[in-house]
């Protein structure tokens, strides 16, 4: 496939998915954003998608983390089980 199509069809399939939103900011934090996006040569809703990424992502984190915990509360680890973590750990 000619690489010009292949590029422009990843393209228009990524900015077809996206969505509008309409959201409300104060001056101040608008002010901030913008010159936000200014200093990383990037647009405002490229700032603010990079922005709701990171959270989310820290918020997937703590989800599994929860769900590790809680598999523990039901079913602690053995003593036998931990030491057989450690021998293979130090190696």
């Amino acid at each position: 496939m000619d690489p010009k199509i292949c590029m422009w069809s990843k393209l228009w399939s990524r900015v077809h998915s996206m969505q509008t939103v309409q959201i409300v900011l104060d001056k101040n934090l608008l002010q901030a954003a913008d010159q936000a996006a200014c200093r990383t040569k990037q647009n405002r809703s490229a700032l603010m998608r990079e922005a709701l990424r990171e959270p989310l992502q820290r918020l997937d984190v703590l989800a599994l983390e929860e769900h590790d915990r809680e598999g523990y509360a039901r079913q602690p680890q053995t003593h036998d089980e931990s030491r057989q973590w450690e021998t293979e750990a130090a190696i």
